[in-house]
C-alpha cells in the first residue's frame, strides 16, 4: 500500500532512513509520496538520497502556507520557485503541500491566499493534482481552489481534520480526502463520523511523518510503516476488512497520482 503523504526528506530521518524504509516495506507499505518544500534547498538536495533509499517513493513539491509570508507582494515568485523545484524532481506526481492555515496565522490571510492561488494556477498549467493543507480555513480554501483552479483543479485535502460538512465541500469539488493518525485518537469521534460519509473511492491514508503518530505510537516520531494503524481504524469506520480497505486506498492513490 501507499503512504500518500510523508516528509522523509526532513532532518528527522537523516540518521536512519534505511531503517525507516525497511520497516515500511516489512509492514507492507511499498510506496510513498514524499513532500518537499520547494524553497528549502537542504530538503530539496536530499531528494536523490531518498529516491535511492526507497525506489517506491514519488515526490511532490510546493510552498507550505506557513512559509508564504516571505512572498508578500511576490506570489508569482513563489510559483516560479515551485516550478523550478518540480523541474528538479523531474517526475513529480503532485504540487504541494500548499494551502491556508488560519490557526497559526504565520502569514497574513490575503498573502496566503495569493500564494495558494499562484501555485494552484501552476498545478493546472502542469496538469498536476494539488496536495492541500487547510486548517480553520476550509471555506476560503475552497474559494481559492474554485477561482484559481479554472474548473480543472484536482487533488487531495491532506490530513483532513474537519467536519462532515467540510468533507462534503471538498468532495463537491471532486477532491480526495486523506486521513492521518488523528483518526486513531480516542477523542476523534467527530472525525471518524466525517470519514464515514466519504465515498470509498475518495479515501486515502497517510502518516504526515514525522508528525501525528497514530495510536499506539502517539507522542513518538511518526514513520511510514505506521500508516497501517490509520488504515485499520478507517476500515473499521467503513465496515470493511483491512485487506479490502488497503486495496481501495491503494487504487485511489494510483488514480489521483
Amino acid at each position: 500500500m501507499i503512504d500518500t503523504h510523508c516528509h522523509i526528506a526532513g532532518d528527522e530521518f537523516v540518521a536512519d532512513l534505511d531503517a525507516i524504509v525497511a520497516r515500511a516495506q516489512a509492514a507492507g507499505v511499498d510506496r510513498a509520496v514524499c513532500i518537499l518544500a520547494s524553497d528549502d534547498h537542504v530538503e530539496m538536495a536530499r531528494m536523490p538520497t531518498v529516491r535511492a533509499a526507497w525506489p517506491g517513493v514519488r515526490f511532490a513539491a510546493g510552498i507550505h502556507p506557513h512559509a508564504s509570508g516571505k512572498y508578500a507582494g511576490r506570489a508569482a515568485e513563489s510559483a516560479a520557485i515551485t516550478a523550478a523545484a518540480l523541474t528538479t524532481v523531474g517526475d513529480a506526481v503532485a504540487l504541494g503541500e500548499i494551502g491556508l492555515d488560519y490557526h497559526y496565522d504565520f502569514a497574513p490571510k490575503p498573502v496566503q491566499q495569493d500564494v495558494l492561488a499562484a501555485q494552484v494556477a501552476l498545478a493546472v498549467e502542469r496538469d498536476l493534482p494539488v496536495v492541500i493543507h487547510t486548517r480553520e480555513a476550509m471555506a476560503d480554501t475552497i474559494a481559492v481552489l474554485t477561482s484559481a483552479g479554472q474548473g480543472r483543479v484536482r487533488g487531495i485535502i491532506h490530513c483532513f481534520t474537519g467536519s462532515a460538512d467540510e468533507a462534503r465541500m471538498a468532495l463537491a469539488l471532486g477532491f480526495y480526502i486523506s486521513f492521518a493518525g488523528i483518526l486513531t485518537f480516542p477523542r476523534a469521534g467527530d472525525l471518524r463520523e466525517a470519514a464515514a460519509i466519504v465515498p470509498l473511492d475518495r479515501l486515502l491514508v497517510e502518516t504526515d511523518a514525522p508528525f501525528l503518530a497514530p495510536v499506539p505510537h502517539r507522542g513518538k516520531r511518526n514513520e511510514p510503516a505506521w500508516v497501517t494503524e490509520t488504515l485499520a481504524i478507517l476500515a473499521s469506520v467503513k465496515g470493511l476488512s483491512v485487506e479490502a480497505m488497503a486495496h481501495a486506498v491503494t487504487e485511489n492513490a494510483v488514480r489521483i497520482f
